[in-house]
């Protein structure tokens, strides 16, 4: 309030000319966070979002639906329709939070892809344009590439490819539009930012987690998995231990905190060595 009536007394100062009834006006419109009045909430704006929900509702669940009546809960495009929604719908913090489930998932649940082809996956997409998240459509190419069942693995891959992106990304836009209109009343929300900070904390360990499991993957060449008394646990081989695959990521580690290296010219040592190392069948 204190803020909204010091703009307002600035807007009358700019305006000489204005009456209290402008000076007013000016002090409630910038009472508000974004400096404009806030809608009515009427029944013509609820029945705008009832048909933006049913609308949105329909371009994602209908070609999930249809994929399973046709082809069976068991078919690999049924199965990334399912799974990606379900992603999209659940995960919260980004793509390297969205990205420790999608490698667990995509690895060890549905065997799309062995852990090397993830880490390729995750390589490609940090040094291609455009957002990390679409190394999901990588794991879905992957997915029906290697299930092609009726089609040819290349077109078969492409369709898994876009139907990846399709279900990935329509989820989020129903997310916006219906929630929208509703931001800043929840940014006030007290409960709800407590509850977002506690989501954000929890991120932490989940991008920490996808951390160890890449890192796993590539320092051993075997990684087993202990499942017992309710864990499930990544146990690697000793004796597949990658010397130099643990020597680059330790020389990265204290470039970065040791010597404060920038993250390009970083990025751009570790991966010449790794491809000198890989070209000398090393790693």
């Amino acid at each position: 309030p204190a803020a909204g009536t010091r703009r307002a007394r600035a807007v009358s100062k700019l305006s000489p000319g204005g009456g209290p009834g402008e000076a007013a006006a000016a002090a409630a419109d910038a009472a508000t966070i974004l400096g404009e009045h806030a809608p009515a909430r009427g029944p013509a704006h609820r029945r705008r979002l009832f048909l933006t929900a049913a609308m949105l509702l329909v371009l994602w669940l209908g070609p999930v639906g249809i994929l399973w009546a046709m082809l069976g809960g068991g078919h690999v495009f049924a199965e990334i329709a399912v799974f990606f929604s379900k992603m999209a719908v659940v995960t919260f913090g980004g793509a390297y939070a969205v990205l420790a489930w999608v490698a667990q998932a995509g690895v060890e649940t549905y065997g799309w892809l062995q852990p090397g082809e993830m880490l390729d996956g995750l390589g490609m997409a940090e040094t291609t344009p455009g957002p990390l998240i679409m190394v999901t459509q990588f794991v879905g190419f992957m997915a029906a590439f290697r299930e092609p069942g009726l089609l040819a693995a290349l077109p078969a891959g492409v369709l898994g490819g876009a139907l990846t992106t399709w279900v990935t990304f329509a989820p989020c836009f129903l997310w916006i539009f219906l929630g929208a209109p509703f931001v800043e009343r929840l940014r006030e929300n007290r409960s709800l930012a407590a509850a977002f900070a506690a989501i954000t904390a929890a991120v932490v360990g989940v991008i920490l987690n996808l951390a160890l499991w890449f890192a796993l993957h590539t320092i051993f060449g075997t990684v087993d998995r202990f499942e017992g008394r309710g864990l499930s646990v990544a146990v690697p081989q000793p004796e597949s231990l990658n010397p130099w695959a643990l020597g680059l990521a330790a020389a990265a580690l204290i470039a970065a905190f040791g010597f404060r290296i920038g993250a390009v010219p970083l990025l751009a040592g570790a991966a010449a060595a790794g491809l000198l190392l890989g070209v000398a069948g090393m790693v």
